[in-house]
């Protein structure tokens, strides 16, 4: 027969368990991970001057991104064969995917996109400024967050109109706000500064991005505000040696308590 435990140590031990229990319901849950990307894709035309969507999106899901930030992306224009190119993207990486129309462009539509792993719960469009063309920011609220993408105009008068009129139109978001896009400007300290006080750049100021292959300038930018008690940068990263489009992918891993 097994000899049983005295009465003092059994209690002891019932304790220690009863208290092993505790401190596991009440360590809290595990950190929420996210990973975005911003990427303009360039229409999916590499280095090489070759449209290939299954090698863009090849470099997107070696990052395995929970948002991705796409920039020059067409949309059944005569360019693009009529072909929509966010949402063929979407499907070869396994994402939903949500055009944001900037401009009509050859039968179609030109402008910025977001991919994601789960539907958006509402969307927004802003018209931003752009004499070369005009320029737009595409609002997607999720559960957890505000996911923003855009794609600044080539004119830094028009570049540095546009930031306040982004840090506007997320002051009214109620949840953590996050902004990826190709800002077209390498001083991070004007476009720190355009959004205000609101926003930090979480994305490595010396991660640069264009042109793809040797990177050696950063134009592409992501941001936050509202941030969460908790909220954690892990990590800030490019692929400088991808040459799928002419500029190389952007991506950041965030924690939220």
């Amino acid at each position: 027969m097994k000899p049983s435990l005295p009465r003092r140590t059994a209690r002891i031990l019932t304790a220690l368990l009863a208290a092993a229990s505790v401190a596991t319901s009440c360590s809290g849950p595990e950190p929420h991970h996210i990973v975005l990307m911003s990427y303009n894709i360039r229409n999916g035309i590499g280095a090489d001057n070759v449209r290939d969507l299954t090698r863009t999106a090849d470099v997107i899901r070696r990052t395995a991104p929970d948002f991705v930030a796409l920039q020059e992306v067409d949309s059944a224009t005569r360019r693009s064969e009529g072909r929509f190119v966010a949402a063929e993207l979407g499907r070869l990486t396994g994402m939903h995917a949500r055009f944001g129309r900037a401009i009509d462009f050859e039968g179609g539509g030109y402008g910025v996109a977001l991919l994601s792993r789960e539907e958006p719960l509402a969307l927004r469009r802003i018209p931003l400024p752009g004499r070369e063309e005009a320029r737009v920011l595409l609002m997607a609220e999720f559960p957890e967050c505000w996911l923003c993408v855009t794609h600044l105009s080539l004119t830094n008068e028009d570049q540095r109109a546009s930031l306040p009129l982004i840090a506007r139109a997320t002051d009214t978001c109620r949840k953590p706000v996050l902004l990826a896009g190709d800002f077209n400007m390498a001083n991070a300290a004007e476009v720190a500064e355009g959004l205000g006080a609101r926003f930090r750049l979480l994305s490595d100021t010396t991660d640069c991005t264009f042109p793809a292959g040797a990177p050696t300038v950063r134009i592409d930018y992501i941001a936050g505000c509202a941030l969460p008690q908790g909220f954690r940068l892990l990590r800030s990263a490019t692929d400088p040696t991808t040459t799928a489009s002419d500029h190389a992918p952007l991506w950041v891993e965030l924690a939220f308590e």
